[in-house]
């Protein structure tokens, strides 16, 4: 009875280790704390089309959906949408925080028009004319 009890007690520590591991290594996890230190973060799943990506840059939560087409050589994503997901939390980006956010999501994909949403397609452009 003993034995049963220390080997249950071991499976136990098992699993809490296991868990303890999985959420450390959560990359949802490293996503909220970079929002919350108001750091560059990119959340992705390269490998799935249909997965919006997360960008936290500055303490402002950008999402983009990914569209798929095709390039010379194979189908790849060829058009990214990005919007804010709280416009209130844009006050102090510059043109080149968002020219920063471009560069990185072009360098994951290479292939990609970027456009923006209101109201950050509508600043980007009016800074173009000046």
């Amino acid at each position: 009875m003993a034995l049963l009890f220390r080997l249950l007690i071991l499976i136990a520590l098992i699993i809490l280790i296991y868990a303890v591991i999985k959420y450390i290594l959560n990359p949802k996890r490293k996503l909220e704390l970079a929002h919350e230190k108001k750091q560059f973060y990119f959340f992705d799943e390269p490998k799935n089309v249909k997965k919006n990506f997360l960008i936290t840059y500055k303490g402002v939560m950008f999402e983009g959906k990914k569209s798929l087409g095709t390039t010379e050589k194979s189908f790849d994503v060829v058009a990214i949408t990005i919007w804010v997901k709280n416009k209130h939390h844009l006050q102090g980006l510059e043109v080149r925080d968002f020219r920063f956010l471009e560069r990185e999501i072009q360098r994951y994909y290479p292939n990609a028009r970027l456009e923006w949403e209101s109201p950050v397609k509508e600043f980007i452009e009016t800074t173009k004319n000046k």
